[in-house]
């Protein structure tokens, strides 16, 4: 939670450019990979096709043998550990930075989750082996995924084949606009493929996952991993299944695509049939103790009390892609949680300094840059939240400081600079960037059969943080 802990003290960067291939970037201000993502805004506008494919998908799988129940069960006991990242694959320095500190707090782990987007922009099946398969090399255990929105750009094809196994679906016709334009899965060259799987190839690191969702079993707990597809609607099929499965007495911890709360707003997933995924992590018998959800790109804690016991609600996608702000979240009152309950990484303060820097220097407007002891007095001063940082001297706010708040979407206002989503997919390239600090997490689970333990570690890109990765938040959650 210090200024040095958040990578703001910076004297030498990490080892992690060293991992990168040929000092590979990403960008998506770039026509091609627009258009290479056209899918989410068609099926905004056509109609998701997703759970229709997903069905498709699932019928194959159980065609070539595998269990209906879609269970893994890896050769763990009551005690055991385990890593989640989610949102990594773009490939560049945001997703290298976090490795040498996952690989540190990893060690002993019993295998890894990536929560939604496994490779940007499209998932494609030839993109695995800078964006995956290298990141990972070194990582000695296996490693499971849910699929993002990204993933399912590519129908699905590279996320099925690299993960499943899986061959590729028979194209089926898609009369219409929709099917005139839409961007057709990609055919993997094989031996690029396998080339790739080869820097993962230790018979430690393998692993089989039977479809796009699953549940991990163990004496202990039952992690639920759910596909939201590209509009985060459940299909009947899934739905039935994730019933089913939730009926198993052990605790459980959901892992989804979309989180459920996130900025300070509620957004389960619907279910196709009526209803949302939260209403089966809510029932007392399903005995749901945290939901976590990718696709925002940093760490957020919501402790919900349902009746008369808490869940913890997690957004954790903060594990390769650039950053979203958290300073534009608003006093957190939503499901009841106390503003000082509510926990985030990076901390709003350090967000506003951080975007108010960068846009400082790529305007060039000096006059926008907060230093990261004024962004956490104004964030304090907005929020009437308790500091987490205390600034090492008095700080005077000025109504400069205020007007630079103000343009970074610290409160609302009608005109903002791009620090949030919608930038993502169009101008990102304003807020994205490839030195130090990074802001990026990634969580470790430990658990036993009494408790499980939740972590958030901080990725800054810098050498003092990759040789002791800081802990910014941690949650000790009773499985009695």
């Amino acid at each position: 939670m210090s200024e040095a802990g958040a990578g703001w003290a910076c004297t030498q960067s990490g080892t992690f450019d060293q991992l990168r291939p040929n000092g590979h970037g990403f960008s998506w201000l770039n026509m091609a990979t627009l258009w290479r993502s056209r899918n989410e805004i068609l099926a905004g506008l056509f109609g998701d096709p997703s759970g229709e494919v997903r069905a498709r998908w699932v019928a194959a799988q159980e065609a070539r043998g595998i269990n209906p129940e879609f269970r893994i069960k890896p050769p763990i006991g009551g005690n055991f550990s385990f890593l989640l990242l989610g949102d990594t694959g773009e490939g560049d320095a945001s997703q290298y930075a976090v490795v040498p500190g996952m690989l540190k707090a990893g060690q002993g782990t019993s295998f890894t989750i990536v929560a939604s987007d496994v490779v940007y922009p499209t998932g494609s099946g030839n993109e695995y082996g800078d964006k995956f398969f290298r990141p990972y090399k070194d990582y000695d255990a296996p490693i499971y995924a849910i699929p993002g929105n990204h993933d399912w750009y590519d129908g699905l094809g590279g996320f099925m084949r690299v993960f499943c196994d899986a061959p590729p679906l028979k194209p089926k016709p898609d009369p219409g606009l929709r099917g005139l334009l839409w961007r057709k899965p990609e055919t993997i060259d094989e031996a690029r493929l396998a080339e790739a799987r080869s820097l993962r190839g230790k018979p430690s690191q393998q692993a089989e996952q039977p479809g796009p969702y699953w549940a991990i079993e163990s004496d202990s707990l039952l992690i639920v991993g759910v596909d939201t597809g590209i509009r985060n609607v459940i299909d009947k099929g899934q739905t039935a299944w994730l019933r089913r499965v939730s009926l198993d007495p052990r605790p459980k911890i959901l892992v989804t695509g979309k989180p459920i709360y996130t900025g300070n707003v509620y957004k389960p997933s619907p279910l196709e049939e009526g209803g949302t995924i939260d209403d089966i992590v809510r029932d007392p018998a399903h005995r749901y103790v945290a939901a976590i959800g990718g696709d925002v790109h940093n760490y957020q804690r919501y402790p919900v009390k349902v009746g008369d016991r808490v869940i913890q609600y997690v957004v954790a996608g903060g594990s390769g892609a650039f950053m979203h702000a958290t300073h534009t979240i608003g006093r957190v009152d939503v499901g009841g949680v106390h503003e000082d309950a509510f926990k985030c990484y990076p901390l709003r303060g350090d967000s506003l300094s951080f975007y108010s820097q960068l846009y400082a220097r790529r305007l060039r407007m000096k006059w926008l840059s907060l230093r990261p002891d004024e962004a956490l007095c104004i964030m304090s001063e907005h929020i009437k939240n308790q500091p987490v940082r205390t600034p090492a001297g008095p700080v005077k706010i000025t109504r400069r400081m205020r007007w630079a708040a103000r343009l970074l979407g610290a409160w609302p206002w009608p005109f903002r600079l791009p620090v949030d989503k919608v930038f993502h997919r169009y101008l990102s390239e304003l807020s994205d960037w490839d030195t130090p600090p990074f802001f990026k997490q990634f969580l470790h689970v430990s658990v036993t059969p009494e408790e499980l333990t939740l972590r958030c570690f901080a990725a800054t890109g810098c050498l003092a943080q990759e040789v002791e990765p800081p802990v910014e938040d941690e949650v000790r959650i009773s499985l009695s």
